[in-house]
Formats: structure tokens, C-alpha cells, sequence
């Protein structure tokens, strides 16, 4: 079916706008040191990166219903104007607290980016034609993902870290021009008496507290205060009574469900949220956790070794196009998935076998390897979530998918830290241990400290980070066997053939229907 200029442009919107905030998921990890050295952070570091997540994740489910209730034109430019003033205090931020508070703005509005991105594609794009568009947005993904290192690092080698942020703005004004111009969808017209009747004020009330108690509790664990120490086990007990409170509270008291009730009674949507939470993980320690590995391994300076996560950045996007339009050719997902982790396995399997003098081709092809897995996996994740539920719950169906993803990437990180920091304090040699702080991020005490060192000392602190890296990668492995397992319960299903007659574009107004919801069809076993 041709697609209008119109509809291309808006495709280019939601991606552009999507790869700016994603990439201030992690174009701050290779920038930190300089940043926390020139504004003087000391350990408040930590929380430059994890406000931005916290904030992201804690708000996304509510961006859902605020799309439903004021319309995904204005809930978009609203998040690409919060967004944006959030990378304005982070640029001109003269001390850590500015920057912190900068980077919980710019959590905010990348929220409602995420959420409103994919619930405009499903506006405009039935299910069953949406692989090709959902491979586009993973290449989006991971190549904001891998891209972010390299160009953080980058920026704060030539001394100008403050463009980290202020390079989002003539970016973010293309975007927002866009979407004002060419985003043309129906709307309800709802009065205010009905928008406020359409908030959930407990269940988002419940999730923001509950996701924010967990995130800071992961944030503080290992690295301000031992996993043991109250500080971290109060938050977590807390956000996690409060979390079981949330979905108690939506599938039996709530009149406008957060999430979809249908979630619980389909194991197909259930596997396929599961597994969305699951993917992330691993992903992400590939992400954060390679380019630590050729800074520190093999001596290369921040910007080459966020370049050596090219291997990850050219595997993954065209395994997610090619996962995407086979679903659309085939009209089927579950193979597509299980290769994908099957894939990965095997990718930090190999990884999990690497050393501080493994040759780099070798370790960038087992990258390749994982990350063609993944790729795959991104894009075909949205199926098994989507075709069992109504098209009309799309919306928060999506905000759902997209949290879940998001707080995923929380755990991700903290995981591989919490492990790599165990077996530094380990395997390090005590002749270094003894000028550190265990109580902080012994790797950002030790890689200043590398080009003091000579040998047999720098090969021995080699050793012991491959050793702590090569154990995050088993054990991502290990997560990554849960995720092909919890796939195992997935069903197929059929694919909408058409969008929510309540928001698709204007002018296809008459030609669109709701669709009933789906049965299950029988298939064989392997599709």
C-alpha cells in the first residue's frame, strides 16, 4: 500500500525524537568522569545516569493514559518540549545538583517520547504490517544505544562535555516541527470532566512510588552502600510490596486499568512482556560493560573502545529489519524469537570465554554474534504482546511495553556492576586494593590509576577485570536461557489487519474498523 509524504515525515519524527532520547541513556557513561571531575560530583555521580532512567521508567505508564486522554499530538510535543529543557539545565548545569536535576527533566519527556513513538506507529500501522516499521525503530535503538558511548566519549576528550546535551536541540526542534505539521490523527474529543475520568490516579500513583523505591535501592546497591545495608533493602521490600500492591489494585479495583486486564489471562502476552523485561539485561551489560573491556584490557582510550561496539551497532539493526519484515512476510513471530536468543546464547557464551589477551577480532565477532541475536529479538517482541489484546488497548498496552523495557535496562546495569565490582575486590591485586575506597565504584578508582601502572601490576589488574567481565557475560547467558525458556509458552496468533478506528489517520477516517480480538490459530510447533 503506497504511504503519503505525510506519513514518512512522521516516521522520521517519532524516530529522530526517539534516538535522542535513547541516546541519553548512554552517551553519559564514557562523558562521566570528565563531568563529574569538572563540576566537582564526587560519589553523587551515580545518580547523573540513574535520574534520567528513574524518571523515564517511573512516568511511562501514566504517559498511556495521557495519551488517551489528551490526544498523541499533544502529549508528543509536550515530552519534546520537557525533553529539551531538561538538556538546556543539563548543559548550563554549574554544579551536580543542576545537572541531576536536568537529567530527571530529560527522564520525563524521554517517557513520554518512548511511549507516545510506539503507540503512533500502531495508530497509523495495522499489526500485521508493522514488522518492517518496528525494525526501523530497533534500528533506531540500538544504534542510539551503541552510538551514545562513542560520541559522549568524544565530546569530553576535546573538553566539551556540555554539548553531550545541547546537541539534542536543533534535532529536537526538526522533530518537534514535524509531528506539528504532518501528525494528523483522529481524536475522541473528550470534555475535561471525561480526560479526568480516564486518570488512574492510584495505579500511577503506585507505580511511580513503587518503580522509583526500586530503581534508587538499585542504584545505591553495591556502590554507596553494601547490598546488606538497610539503605538498599527498605526501598527495595518497599517498592516491591508496592508493586504486587499496584497489580492487585489494577485487576481488581481499578475503572481505568493501567494495565491490560487481558495481560493475566494470556500467556501469550505474558510471555511476550516477560520476555521484553528479560532482553534488556543483556543487551545492555553488551552496551555498558564492552567498551570497559577495551579501555581497560587492551589500553584504548574512551572513544576507541565506544568504537569497537560498532561490531554491535552493525549486527544488531539489520538482524532487527530482517526479523521485522519476515514477521510481516510470514505473519508469523515465534521463530524469529527463539533464533534470537538462541543467537545470543551463544554469542555470551563464546564471550564468557574470552581473556585480557583474547585477540579484539575475535571478541568483536563474538559481539557480532550476541548482538544479531538481540537485534532479532527487539523487533519481533511487540507480536506476541499485541495480537491476543483488543486493538483498543493498544495504547497502554505499549506505555506497559515500553516500562517494562526501560526498568529493565535499571537492572541490566546494576547486575553487571554489582558483579564486576564483587570480582574486582576479589581478583584486584591487594598492593592496589589498599589505595582504594571499597565503598565506592572501585572501577572508576582504578582506570585513572591504569597509565601509572607497569607490568607485572597492569597485567595482573587486566586479568582480574577480564575475569569480572567474563563472569557477566556467563551469566547474561544464563538470563539470556530464562528468556528462550518463558518463550517456549508463547502462542500464534493472528495479526490485526487494521487500526483503532478511534485514532487512525484523518484521512483514512471510513476506511478503518476495530477489530475484534483475535483467536488463536493453530500452527505447528515450529511457527
Amino acid at each position: 500500500m503506497a504511504r503519503s509524504a505525510s506519513f514518512w515525515l512522521v516516521i522520521l519524527a517519532i524516530n529522530l525524537s526517539s534516538f535522542l532520547a535513547l541516546m541519553e541513556g548512554t552517551i553519559i557513561s564514557n562523558a562521566l568522569p570528565t563531568i563529574v571531575d569538572a563540576l566537582h560530583g564526587g560519589n553523587t555521580y551515580v545518580w547523573v545516569g540513574s535520574a534520567y532512567n528513574i524518571a523515564c521508567a517511573a512516568l511511562m505508564p501514566a504517559t498511556g493514559a495521557l495519551a488517551q486522554a489528551f490526544g498523541r499530538k499533544s502529549v508528543t510535543l509536550a515530552s519534546i518540549t520537557i525533553f529539551s529543557l531538561g538538556c538546556v539545565l543539563c548543559g548550563a548545569a554549574r554544579s551536580m545538583t543542576m545537572l541531576i536535576a536536568g537529567r530527571t527533566i530529560q527522564g520525563l519527556g524521554g517517557a513520554g517520547i518512548f511511549t507516545t513513538s510506539a503507540i503512533i506507529l500502531s495508530d497509523l500501522v495495522p499489526l500485521s504490517d508493522r514488522g518492517l516499521f518496528n525494525g526501523l525503530y530497533q534500528i533506531t535503538w540500538c544504534l542510539a544505544s551503541a552510538i551514545g558511548p562513542i560520541v559522549g566519549g568524544a565530546l569530553s576528550e576535546t573538553g566539551q562535555w556540555r554539548w553531550v546535551f545541547y546537541l539534542n536541540l536543533p534535532l529536537a526542534l526538526v522533530a518537534a516541527a514535524l509531528v506539528l505539521t504532518c501528525l494528523h490523527l483522529k481524536s475522541p474529543g473528550r470534555t475535561w470532566a471525561e480526560i479526568m475520568d480516564l486518570m488512574d490516579w492510584t495505579g500511577n500513583f503506585l507505580i511511580i512510588s513503587c518503580s522509583t523505591s526500586i530503581a534508587i535501592a538499585l542504584t545505591w546497591a553495591g556502590l554507596t552502600y553494601d547490598w546488606s545495608s538497610w539503605h538498599v533493602l527498605v526501598p527495595l521490600c518497599i517498592g516491591g510490596v508496592g508493586l504486587v500492591a499496584f497489580f492487585l489494585y489494577e485487576f481488581r479495583l481499578a475503572k481505568q486499568p493501567l494495565v491490560p486486564v487481558a495481560l493475566m489471562g494470556d500467556r501469550t502476552t505474558l510471555s511476550g512482556y516477560l520476555q521484553t523485561f528479560i532482553l534488556p539485561i543483556p543487551f545492555l551489560a553488551l552496551v555498558y560493560y564492552m567498551p570497559l573491556y577495551f579501555q581497560v584490557c587492551k589500553g584504548f582510550s574512551p572513544i576507541k573502545s565506544g568504537l569497537k561496539l560498532f561490531g554491535l551497532c552493525f549486527s544488531a539493526p539489520p538482524f532487527a529489519v530482517i526479523a521485522g519484515v519476515s514477521v510481516k512476510v510470514t505473519q508469523r513471530y515465534r521463530p524469529q524469537i527463539w533464533l534470537g536468543w538462541i543467537t545470543g546464547i551463544i554469542g555470551m557464551g563464546l564471550l564468557g570465554s574470552t581473556s585480557s589477551t583474547t585477540a579484539v577480532g575475535t571478541v568483536i565477532g563474538f559481539e557480532i554474534i550476541a548482538g544479531a541475536g538481540y537485534g532479532a529479538i527487539f523487533s519481533s517482541l511487540y507480536f506476541p504482546v499485541l495480537a491476543p489484546l483488543p486493538i483498543s488497548s493498544n495504547a497502554l498496552a505499549l506505555a506497559f511495553f515500553s516500562f517494562v523495557r526501560v526498568f529493565a535496562q535499571i537492572w541490566g546495569i546494576t547486575i553487571g556492576g554489582a558483579i564486576l565490582q564483587n570480582q574486582l575486590v576479589k581478583k584486584l591485586p591487594q598492593q592496589l586494593l589498599a589505595q582504594l575506597s571499597l565503598q565506592t565504584d572501585v572501577v572508576f578508582d582504578v582506570i585513572p590509576l591504569l597509565h601509572e601502572l607497569e607490568e607485572p601490576l597492569l597485567g595482573e589488574v587486566r586479568s582480574a577485570f577480564a575475569s569480572g567481565l567474563r563472569l557477566i557475560w556467563q551469566v547474561m547467558a544464563g538470563i539470556s536461557g530464562l528468556g528462550l525458556l518463558i518463550s517456549l509458552f508463547m502462542r500464534h496468533m493472528s495479526l490485526h489487519t487494521s487500526v483503532d478506528s478511534d485514532w487512525g489517520a484523518v484521512e483514512k477516517q471510513g476506511q478503518v474498523d476495530q477489530e475484534k480480538e483475535p483467536k488463536p490459530v493453530d500452527a505447528a510447533p515450529i511457527g
